[in-house]
């Protein structure tokens, strides 16, 4: 059975090439075009099981960490790891994204082994 792996970015181009990289390498993806889709989609998914959720942070609508903080009070999310993946390296950026519970921090552009890599770290058992 595939683990599945919800990414959220407002950019197409860069899901497309996270779509193909997680697929590539045998993961189920959903993708979502800001916070507000991710929450609905979360929603929709009754009993099937997200292993690890990859974010934006700069998102029209609901960014990133709003996003993060709003799944980590959901109890069937708040022990989901999630790791930002942003162009975002300011480090008060990260300690906010610390706070609001994700585990791990990805700069865009980024290689697919580099990504790969720290998936296989982070994805639920």
């Amino acid at each position: 059975m595939a683990k599945t792996i919800l990414i959220v970015d407002d950019s197409a181009s860069f899901r497309r090439v996270e779509v193909m990289t997680l697929s590539g390498a045998g993961y189920e993806v959903i993708e979502a075009c800001d916070g507000i889709d991710a929450l609905d989609k979360l929603s929709q998914l009754g009993l099937k099981k997200i292993h690890l959720i990859i974010c934006d942070v700069n998102m029209p609508n609901m960014g990133g960490i709003e996003f993060v903080t709003a799944v980590k009070q959901n109890p069937k999310f708040k022990f989901t790891p999630v790791m930002m993946l942003t162009t975002e390296d300011s480090d008060v950026v990260k300690q906010q994204g610390r706070a609001a519970g994700a585990k791990a921090w990805m700069v865009k552009p980024f290689k697919s082994e580099q990504m790969l890599n720290a998936v296989s770290k982070l994805i639920l058992p």
